[in-house]
């Protein structure tokens, strides 16, 4: 039944999230955390931090630990092919209406209203593992680490994974 579950977690993400990874991130936190519960907002956050500083696609990565963390080496892999098997098997199906159509305005506009639902969605999940921080590490540490964090990348144009790995070498020294 687990393998099931993992199949699913991951496979609906993958169809209703348009746009890649970071479209599909908050729904597979609804799946993980809210629907089965394998995973606590604090737990998710620091496994998508971890799986930002790794290079390649996000959604495959945290496909793989999960799936490796409630199913094992099948439940890795289950997890993972749930991840890509709807892009897959679209893109197979619909290649020849996809070359056709590319052109199109109407799939052009189609394009451009979904866009907002994409910025809401990665919104909302910033807002969860805002208040999330804010009750593990204080206001204080999270505003610390949120502000310098802006600094770094807006203003110096530090480049994410340094970020990142310095928010976790930060969060290692002083937050363990």
């Amino acid at each position: 039944m687990i393998y099931v579950q993992i199949f699913l977690a991951f496979f609906i993400p993958g169809i209703l999230g348009y746009g890649g990874g970071p479209s599909s991130i908050p729904l597979i936190e609804h799946e993980v955390v809210d629907n089965y519960e394998w995973m606590t907002t604090n737990e998710f956050s620091e496994m998508l931090a971890m799986g930002n500083a790794l290079p390649g696609p996000i959604a495959t990565k945290m496909a793989g630990y999960i799936g490796y963390e409630q199913g094992g080496v099948l439940g890795s892999i289950i997890g993972v092919f749930a991840t890509v098997a709807p892009s897959m098997i679209l893109m197979l199906a619909l290649l020849g209406l996809l070359m056709k159509y590319k052109e199109s305005p109407r799939v052009k506009r189609m394009t451009n209203y979904i866009r907002p639902i994409i910025a809401v969605l990665l919104g909302v999940m910033t807002y969860d593992f805002l208040f999330s921080s804010y009750d593990g590490i204080g206001i204080w540490q999270t505003l610390f680490i949120g502000l310098l964090s802006f600094f770094l990348l807006e203003k110096l144009k530090v480049h994410p994974a340094f970020v990142i790995a310095g928010a976790l070498v930060y969060g290692g020294i002083f937050l363990a």
